[in-house]
């Protein structure tokens, strides 16, 4: 028996707040979160880094926000990487710094709980590479490029690049990969793993846009406690990952979503759903 369409309670939407170096914005349950520093390629830097953490803070704390979509301003990059102006004058001390800033605010991105996808809009190198890994699921155009080319400046991945990129796409693609310092082009990406799919530049932000709205159909806290038993599965054994699943299934099974769900199935109606 097929399953009817969902739908769910709209809940209202905050306003944005307004950022420097990133735009963004919120329609009908989505946030856009866009890098807005074309002139240099959209690269990362301290205050780049607060601006994100500041948007991101705000799409997890906002109840109506459903899903995130990243993305970079301009047709050329995603993130072209770190700010390397700021980065030549960094110390020991400070690059350390800046690494444990960018991977905490990757981290929150990872596990903000609902789905965040990286339209991956052109060049995704370095911290933009480590950024679009840090989403849920990663989108490209055609002509992007993705890379860690940091062993070129005397340096290596930062932002978490060193640990995503082996579990995403095996240990060996990924030591190719950082240990060379190459680009690969969107569609080798998506051979091994990186980018689950590749489209036409025109077809980015609607795709984006059709799999956070699939995604939002459904109950919220199921999709945040599928986040969660991933994500922190994988940082486990496989029979640890199994009693994870095991209490994130039970926590779910004592909700009223599930109670709507499963009563909308038999009844052969469309859910609706409240995320709680």
């Amino acid at each position: 028996m097929a399953s009817p369409a969902a739908a769910t309670v709209e809940t209202q939407q905050a306003p944005a707040p307004k950022l420097d170096n990133v735009l963004y914005e919120k329609r009908s349950g989505i946030a856009y979160v866009t890098l807005n520093r074309p002139k240099v390629l959209n690269a990362l830097n301290t205050p780049t880094w607060k601006d994100l953490r500041t948007a991101f803070e705000d799409a997890r704390d906002d109840a109506a926000v459903r899903g995130v979509i990243l993305t970079g301003a301009g047709d050329k990059a995603f993130i072209a990487g770190a700010d390397i102006g700021e980065l030549a004058h960094a110390s020991a001390i400070d690059a350390e710094r800046s690494s444990r800033v960018g991977q905490d605010v990757l981290d929150l991105v990872e596990n903000l709980g609902k789905p965040v996808i990286a339209a991956i809009n052109g060049f995704a190198l370095g911290g933009g590479c480590e950024t679009a890994m840090a989403c849920t699921i990663r989108i490209a155009v055609e002509h992007a490029k993705l890379g860690q080319p940091e062993v070129k400046l005397g340096l290596l991945p930062g932002g978490g690049g060193t640990q995503r990129l082996p579990r995403l796409v095996g240990k060996g693609r990924a030591l190719q990969l950082i240990l060379s310092g190459g680009m690969i082009s969107a569609q080798e990406a998506r051979r091994i793993g990186l980018v689950n799919e590749v489209v036409t530049a025109a077809e980015l932000i609607p795709r984006a846009e059709a799999i956070l709205k699939e995604i939002a159909a459904n109950a919220p806290i199921a999709v945040k406690h599928s986040l969660e038993a991933v994500n922190k599965g994988m940082d486990t054994s496989q029979s640890e990952g199994f009693a994870l699943e095991a209490s994130y299934f039970g926590l779910c099974a004592g909700t009223e979503d599930k109670k709507e769900g499963t009563s909308a199935f038999l009844e052969k109606r469309a859910p609706q759903f409240h995320g709680r």
